[in-house]
């Protein structure tokens, strides 16, 4: 029997998504992935990480580098020539690749990057959105970046219109949704720590990781 399994967790800037995800996925042992996607998705590819990072959980705004019209358009294999162009929809179907390429080999969590969706046909997934109050992601990133709190806000909303916009145009679906989610968790109310061990427990049953 194939035990493996795929949690994936989106969230809202300042929840402490991030940090939950790092140590829930140290409690379940199980590897982790956030940034490093963007690595594994540029090794994979032969293309180059700014590609990547340029275009991450960014709605297709048209083109990196020139003029690509299809969704989902051909990467042929080998190194792609400088004149080639690359839209945000290319670069999102190599990094999907990379996500269903990690969840057939081994257990991980994914963050972000509508690794939900993408993986969507596999049974042994449990997606999860965490949120938090307006005021504890204000203070948490003006702790984190050292900014004042207008900045923080706009850092905020900003991030949360760009997050929402990619999830809705990749996956058809509605970021934040209740209906998206098997779980929808306020971190403020019980704290990163605890948060993480509710979590914990919840994909445990769900996956009956007891057994």
């Amino acid at each position: 029997m194939d035990n493996k399994f795929i949690v994936n967790i989106g969230r809202q800037l300042g929840s402490g998504g991030r940090e939950i995800g790092e140590k829930l996925a140290a409690r379940l042992g199980i590897d982790f992935y956030d940034k490093e996607l963007i690595n594994l998705a540029s090794e994979e590819s032969g293309l180059c990480r700014e590609f990547f990072e340029k275009a991450d959980e960014k709605a297709s705004q048209g083109i990196i580098g020139g003029l690509f019209g299809m969704r989902f358009p051909f990467i042929s294999d080998g190194a792609m020539p400088a004149a080639n162009c690359l839209s945000n929809d290319a670069l999102f179907k190599v990094q999907s690749d990379v996500i269903r390429k990690l969840a057939s080999e081994k257990s991980c969590l994914f963050v972000g990057r509508c690794a939900d969706y993408i993986l969507r046909e596999n049974p042994r997934c449990v997606n999860i959105f965490i949120s938090a109050s307006r005021e504890d992601r204000i203070a948490r990133l003006c702790r984190l970046h050292s900014i004042s709190e207008s900045a923080a806000e706009e850092k905020m909303n900003k991030a949360d219109k760009r997050r929402a916009e990619y999830y809705n145009y990749y996956s058809y679906k509605t970021w934040g949704a209740a209906a998206t989610y098997h779980l929808c968790v306020d971190s403020s109310v019980l704290g990163i720590d605890e948060t993480v061990g509710y979590i914990e427990e919840f994909v445990r049953k769900k996956l009956k990781l007891y057994e």
